[in-house]
């Protein structure tokens, strides 16, 4: 460590984030997760493991007069097999609440993944060194949100100042639940994905509950939805549920009027907007599964498609057609005995005009733009006069 700054070592606790609904104690740091314990512990799906404690959402939140500081994390960096490589994690640096800086943090463990088998290794490396300096003098509020898309465990937090728990802001809390898109997939940083664009616009904290691929109607998660404090939350169904092939139309139905009972039990009147996915041609009319376009894969290209027949939706397979149908038809019921229950059909965030104008680049995952589109109608749709959320936000 350089001697140019007298640092402060500040003690990692779970007290300085927002947007963790758990913190584990490693032998190496402090790990944030966005599941429980004893929900991780009720379902051991590696994909669901690597998604929930990727820190989407989850930021420092930090007070001082500090002018420099550090972080010290350990990252785990993905690298798949026959396939581009994915780019570092980016931590954004908000002051009073404006972005003043970006940075990546090199090292940390690798998990190697084979695309075709699903083998995982990981390999153990060392921490490394996220820092900042050139800040405005003076107290301010410091938010370092860790990459969305990361494993981010934290060793060490360094400053050239005393460094406190910022304090409440008073903002409401916004609890979201989704799919891949929801967990950022290619937002160009944790800022910009499409909820936390949202969350930004409409001047509320957000707890991200987006989990890559495991947006599966797991009473877990509505159980841990349930008991997290929130004054707004949205759900957004359907996507994981065809792409996984889960269940057929027979056991859909029920599955979401048991997920939304248990949100309910926590939250018998808080607003709740449950919303159906965005347009996604490969499964509009084609049920699932998804798999890796092995043509793609061998070009060194990430794309998806679909492998379900569009015959055997007459036997109950599901598509996002099919979804959307079942999910406003479901809202509709319900919104007669409970009148904060709401629903936004994801066409109207994501649909055929956008599309065309900016299509799916692996054919399942929105690019940046189009998360900051998403982020800005959500906004505008749910948190505006006539929204589920209206009169909530800032």
């Amino acid at each position: 460590m350089d001697t140019e700054y007298d640092w402060i070592t500040t003690p990692l606790t779970a007290q300085l984030l927002r947007g963790a609904v758990d913190v584990e104690r490693t032998d190496r740091g402090l790990l944030p997760h966005r599941l429980p314990a004893w929900a991780r512990a009720q379902c051991d799906d590696g994909q669901l493991a690597m998604a929930e404690a990727q820190p989407s959402g989850i930021r420092l939140v930090l007070r001082t007069r500090a002018t420099a500081l550090e972080l010290d994390t350990l990252p785990v960096k993905r690298v798949y097999v026959d396939a581009p490589s994915r780019p570092d994690g980016v931590y954004d640096l908000l002051v009073d609440g404006r972005p003043a800086g970006q940075g990546v943090v090199k090292g940390g463990d690798t998990a190697t993944i084979d695309l075709k088998t699903g083998a995982t290794e990981l390999r153990r490396g060392t921490p490394g060194t996220l820092r900042f300096t050139d800040l405005p003098e003076g107290v301010k509020d410091i938010e370092i949100w860790l990459p969305h898309n990361e494993i981010t465990e934290l060793v060490a937090l360094r400053a050239d100042a005393p460094v406190e728990p910022a304090p409440a802001n008073g903002r409401k809390v916004w609890l979201h639940h989704g799919s891949s898109i929801s967990h950022g997939s290619d937002a160009a940083s944790p800022t910009h994905t499409w909820p936390a664009h949202a969350a930004s616009l409409a001047g509320v904290e957000l707890i991200n509950l987006g989990f890559a691929g495991s947006a599966l109607l797991d009473p877990f998660t509505a159980r841990t939805l349930r008991d997290t404090p929130a004054d707004l939350i949205s759900v957004k169904l359907g996507i994981n549920v065809v792409n996984a092939d889960l269940m057929r139309l027979r056991a859909f139905g029920p599955a979401v009027h048991g997920f939304l009972d248990t949100i309910r039990e926590g939250h018998p009147t808080t607003p709740l907007l449950v919303v159906s996915p965005i347009l996604c041609p490969i499964h509009e009319d084609t049920p699932g599964p998804t798999a890796w376009a092995l043509g793609a894969l061998a070009e060194g290209r990430l794309r998806f498609t679909a492998m379900g027949d569009p015959a055997d939706v007459a036997s109950g397979k599901l598509t996002l057609n099919v979804v959307r149908e079942q999910l406003a038809r479901i809202v509709k019921q319900r919104s007669a005995d409970d009148p904060n229950l709401h629903h936004l059909d994801g066409r109207a965030l994501y649909g055929e005009a956008d599309s065309a104008e900016l299509p799916l680049p692996d054919d399942l995952h929105p690019d940046a733009a189009t998360h900051r589109r998403i982020g800005e109608r959500f906004a505008r749709l749910a948190f505006t006069d006539g929204g589920a959320f209206a009169d909530h936000g800032a």
